[in-house]
């Protein structure tokens, strides 16, 4: 260990921690720290627990990335509870990377992953523990930069005081050309290593722009070097997954973790076009993995991680187009290991139910489907693309394979939505038991219901989210017609919805600009942290937060926006068309349909919407 304060002053702390195993490293399949020239230092920093942060993919990829980089170097660093941010504050100890326990603030480069805007204040908490300066402007020579990338750098305002750069879009695209200008500019001012980091494209360096609200556009924004309106900034995407960077080893947990697998990505992308889905829209075109480079880096891994589970990961792994082969492949490939198939994520149709009875290992839960609304008027507003017909053949198919276990999502307080829509959820509920009685079966139906989210770059984009109170009316009132129409004894029927609270704060942040800033830094002062966790949050703190600001929440969540209104995510391409947009939400009005664009095929005359997806396959011109 080459930092003897965190040897001894570390893990004497980890005994009065919870979980102490999310601290402690040591995981099988680390690297050991490169020799030779200093490379560029890098730590990667995930802001929430070990736990979330060791599920992620993008995480596990970028750490062999940087690994396998001449002039870089890479550990990792997670957001330590409250109880040891307590502990390393009152011992003045440093947060510290993981694996070689070096001091955060003493790396060249820190990258945070931004998944999830609720666990904002927790980057907050990480810089501050680390001892670097939270505000961009006030950070010296000496400290590091600090970027960040995932899907809540495509709507980086809020954040742009703390964040040095940004980083738009796949990592395997972008990050070892930030690396690589990090390596060339050694010694030079952090100023003019921002300026050489601002002309790689996919960076987006906040300081280099002026955000100027104004009363009637809703904001703009203007090169403070050239004093004109400024470009859009390009996400970057992988175009070929095949041949872009794959590790050929995974970092194995040292304690459980969310999904303890072997998580293997079957393609990114999704063109279902579902208008609620911020990742089904900027994750455009579809990009898929060929079977057999699937089949072999899944055996790969299997040998060398000695998971029992492997998990075929993608926004819908039904649609890969060679779903059935690979898995029959990947069947006989790992028969002899004992190993577990999982797709976590399956169609409501009788196709995907088909599929997971040919897995032995799926046959042994529940089935999870994901209807959205309660009623077809509603999910073709949405898109969504279920029909009665489908609810009706997938139960039944999952009935008549044997499971009687089945969750059904929702949401609430979608565009357009009525008390008819609600009802529509209960509905189907009652459904899913008719059909059940049929097949003489007795189902266990669990409903859960979430707030909707506009989320920046979807159709819903301008749209107005429902109030805390708003939606805890929905809950209650789901909840209760539940109730009702079981008689208030039905224990084979749950229903869950998701505190109201949460979701309004999610919504203020999913579309905001710098000017929450100041109400970030002031409910991190006051104590917010892990806002995304029920036991950690405090509604009341963040309301104080707003109120000692003078910023209005709702001016960003619960108003309506129009057409022309400038957005503070307009100056990120993030791989639709905001035109295309628009139109999708002007189709939603309407309850409109705009059908899969993809399972046509390019010689079948699939219909394109012009959604503006850059490389795209199936865009007029561009089919092969």
């Amino acid at each position: 260990m080459d930092f003897p304060e965190f040897a001894d002053g570390m893990w004497p702390l980890l005994t009065g921690a919870k979980r102490p195993s999310r601290y402690v490293g040591c995981e099988y399949g680390t690297l050991p720290e490169k020799g030779g020239e200093r490379p560029v230092w890098m730590c990667l920093a995930f802001p929430d627990t070990y736990e979330i942060g060791m599920s992620y993919l993008g995480f596990q990829i970028l750490y062999f990335l940087v690994k396998s980089l001449p002039y870089a170097d890479v550990d990792r660093v997670y957001c330590p509870w409250p109880d040891l941010e307590e502990l390393l504050r009152a011992r003045s100890l440093p947060l510290s990377s993981i694996e070689n326990g070096r001091p955060v603030g003493q790396f060249d480069l820190v990258g945070f992953t931004l998944q999830y805007e609720l666990s904002y204040t927790n980057v907050l908490t990480m810089l501050d523990l680390a001892g670097i300066p939270l505000l961009s402007e006030e950070r010296g020579e000496k400290d590091p930069l600090i970027c960040a990338g995932g899907p809540g750098a495509l709507t980086p305002e809020p954040l742009a005081p703390f964040v040095d750069f940004f980083c738009l879009g796949d990592g395997e695209e972008l990050l070892a050309e930030v690396l690589k200008v990090l390596s060339e500019t050694k010694g030079a001012t952090r100023q003019d290593r921002l300026s050489a980091l601002s002309e790689v494209e996919g960076v987006y360096v906040p300081a280099f722009v002026d955000y100027c609200p104004h009363p009637d556009e809703g904001g703009r924004f203007l090169w403070k070097r050239s004093n004109k309106d400024v470009p859009l900034f390009q996400r970057r995407a992988v175009q070929c997954l095949d041949s872009a960077f794959s590790p050929e080893m995974l970092l194995v947990p040292s304690a459980g973790i969310v999904h303890d697998r072997i998580p293997i990505e079957l393609f990114r992308g999704c063109t279902r076009g579902c208008r609620f889905c911020q990742a089904g829209m900027v994750t455009r075109p579809v990009r898929e993995r060929s079977p057999d480079s699937l089949v072999e880096r899944a055996r790969l891994l299997v040998d060398r991680t000695g998971w029992e589970e492997l998990g075929l990961l993608s926004l819908a792994s039904c649609d890969y187009s060679h779903v059935v082969p690979l898995i029959r492949s990947l069947t006989s490939a790992l028969a002899d290991r004992n190993v577990k198939i999982s797709l976590p994520s399956l169609r409501m149709d009788a196709f995907s139910v088909l599929l997971a009875a040919e897995m032995e290992s799926m046959r042994r839960g529940g089935l999870t489907f994901a209807p959205e609304a309660g009623t077809q008027r509603l999910r073709d507003v949405i898109n969504k693309g279920v029909t009665e017909e489908d609810f009706d053949v997938c139960l039944e198919t999952a009935l008549s394979k044997g499971w009687d276990r089945i969750k059904l999502y929702f949401m609430m307080g979608l565009p357009g939505e009525t008390d008819k829509d609600l009802e529509g959820i209960v509905d189907l509920a009652e459904r899913a038991f008719a059909i059940g009685r049929r097949n003489r079966k007795k189902p266990r139906i669990a409903l859960s219901v979430a707030g909707f989210v506009p989320k920046a770059h979807t159709p819903f984009q301008w749209e107005r989210q429902s109030t805390v109170e708003e939606l805890r009316a929905k809950g209650r009132f789901l909840k209760g017609l539940a109730m009702s129409r079981q008689g208030g004894k039905n224990n084979r029927l749950s229903l869950k919805y998701h505190e109201p609270e949460q979701t309004v704060l999610e919504g203020v942040f999913a579309r905001g600009d710098r000017a929450l800033a100041p109400v970030l830094l002031e409910a991190w002062r006051r104590g917010a942290r892990f806002d995304g966790w029920s036991e950690t949050f405090s509604y009341d703190l963040w309301m104080d937060a707003f109120d000692r600001t003078g910023i209005d929440p709702a001016r960003y969540a619960h108003r309506q926006r129009t057409k022309n209104e400038g957005l503070p995510w307009d100056h990120i391409a993030a791989g639709v068309s905001k035109s295309f947009l628009w139109r999708e939400k002007e189709k939603a009005d309407r309850g409109l349909l705009s059908p899969d664009c993809r399972p046509h095929g390019v010689d079948q005359g699939a219909t394109c919407h012009g959604c503006g997806a850059v490389a795209c396959p199936l865009a007029p011109g561009q089919r092969g």
